[in-house]
């Protein structure tokens, strides 16, 4: 499914257990398939089931916030909740939240408290064996942080701030504007204090007033093991700063792995080849192959065909979330036919081919070659 699962429950990423639950109810009453006939009503609720699934518990929730889908899929289910679901009253709340005064309150003050700072994105490139075994990379992110001179009230030390005059406070300005068809007013963010309802008197020189300014902040990162492209990780409180003292964004971290001249992946497998002679085909051998883990050994089994893959097991990718468990590393056998023998070569092959031509019926050489090779 496709969509982030809070955006699906509409609630907040610090939203509590009750918050989720409310949430969940109302939207799983709207879209349930027995009261909603509309189309695409369904898979609506399906995800909301899911979003709920995932975000009511604990475990599930963790592992979503810092890996995404990535981290849960194939988590299980606790089923809706249908019997005791409330009614649509609080709908317009949560549609209308953040909304200032409400609606059809033009006059009503804006929210000048606290504003969490806003989340961030950064695309991290890791090579096939960090993504593997994860481990600790340090990266560099341009972000807005509370300035330390004013302390984030963007006004200069030993100042403060006033009621704007224009506004009086409100953050808005209303006009009356008047037409053949009546009179109408309109409410638009004040010019003066950009909606802040407040004016500083002396603007910070450190921010210019803004309380926050753009700084370049390094920062180590801990990538669990077994992470793949597309793998999210959240990076708690280091986005942007707050305003007036609100809590930091999030940081969020995009991962996309290189690919590797030896190796490719499928899943938690890996997978690779290896050539040799017909000689070792036919008489089975042992060699030493190169994995994820360094040289290991692989037994070639007396009589192996083209393209047989072998298997190391437990030699390939970690589970994200639990590396005690991983997946297997998958061999692909290639053998090499030489194009050109000495006498010597050829004078030992035909007898082979003439013993092996009498047992089967057939003689030659290019029959004898054909009759080891042929699956």
């Amino acid at each position: 499914m496709s969509g982030d699962y809070y955006e699906i429950l509409g609630v907040d990423r610090n939203a509590n257990k009750e918050d989720i639950k409310r949430a969940y109810r109302r939207l799983a009453r709207k879209y349930h398939p027995d009261i909603n006939k509309e189309a695409g009503a369904e898979e609506r609720f399906k995800e909301i089931n899911r979003a709920y699934e995932v975000l009511s518990e604990p475990e599930t929730r963790t592992r979503y916030d810092q890996f995404g889908e990535a981290g849960v899929s194939g988590a299980g289910a606790s089923g809706f909740e249908y019997g005791d679901m409330g009614g649509f009253a609080d709908i317009f709340e949560t549609i209308f939240s953040g909304f200032g005064g409400g609606v059809g309150t033009g006059t009503s003050r804006r929210r000048t408290g606290p504003t969490r700072g806003d989340d961030l994105r950064l695309d991290l490139k890791l090579d096939f064996h960090e993504a593997i075994f994860g481990g600790e990379k340090e990266i560099r992110i341009p972000h807005l942080e509370t300035c330390q001179v004013c302390q984030g009230s963007g006004a200069k030390p030993g100042t403060g701030s006033r009621t704007c005059s224009t506004c009086n406070g409100t953050g808005q300005v209303r006009r009356a504007t008047r037409t053949p068809f009546g009179s109408f007013a309109q409410v638009s963010t004040c010019p003066d204090c950009n909606g802040a309802g407040q004016v500083i008197e002396e603007k910070c020189d450190n921010c210019n007033g803004a309380g926050r300014k753009q700084e370049t902040k390094k920062l180590k990162i801990t990538i669990p093991a077994g992470v793949d492209n597309g793998t999210r990780l959240r990076v708690a409180k280091e986005g942007d700063a707050g305003m007036r003292g609100g809590t930091p964004g999030d940081l969020y971290v995009y991962l996309f792995v290189e690919a590797d001249k030896q190796f490719t992946r499928e899943g938690m497998n890996i997978h690779s080849e290896i050539t040799i002679s017909y000689l070792q085909a036919i008489l089975g051998c042992t060699l030493k192959i190169d994995t994820v883990d360094g040289p290991q050994k692989l037994e070639i089994p007396a009589g192996t065909q083209p393209n047989t893959e072998l298997m190391l097991q437990d030699h390939g990718v970690p589970k994200l979330g639990n590396s005690a468990i991983r997946g297997d590393h998958l061999i692909t056998v290639k053998i090499a036919i030489p194009t050109r023998i000495n006498n010597e070569e050829r004078e030992l092959l035909e007898k082979l081919a003439h013993i092996k031509g009498q047992s089967h019926g057939k003689g030659g050489l290019e029959g004898f070659l054909g009759s080891l090779f042929h699956k």
